[in-house]
């Protein structure tokens, strides 16, 4: 799960940068600063001196970061669906490790009869 929100967090960044970089080159081939186009990120500051940023033109402050977090607290941790699958698993796991040992003593007593 771990590798999967990495390459996930790659990707994202990766095709963020990508649209900068589009961006960039729709401005030099126009040859002037058009305020219609928009990039795929912005970080500036404000008159407070925070630093504010925006995404795909959506405004990212720390207090919706802080927000959602809370949020994500809140959510029971407690999913059905993963316990069910955690349940199959461990079960398959079981069935297969006992059909392996019957295998494994069943060559072993082969072995022993004809040795």
């Amino acid at each position: 799960m771990m590798k999967c929100f990495l390459i996930s967090t790659v990707l994202l960044l990766g095709v963020l940068i990508g649209m900068q970089q589009a961006n960039e080159g729709m401005k030099r081939m126009r040859g002037y600063d058009d305020p219609s186009l928009q990039g795929a990120f912005h970080i500036s500051d404000n008159q407070n001196g925070e630093v504010e940023a925006s995404v795909l033109g959506r405004k990212v402050t720390s207090h919706d970061i802080e927000q959602k977090h809370q949020q994500l607290e809140e959510v029971e941790t407690f999913n059905f669906v993963s316990s069910i699958g955690k349940k199959l698993g461990d079960g398959i796991s079981s069935l297969f490790e006992k059909v392996m040992t019957a295998i494994g003593n069943g060559i072993e007593n082969l072995l022993n009869l004809f040795g």
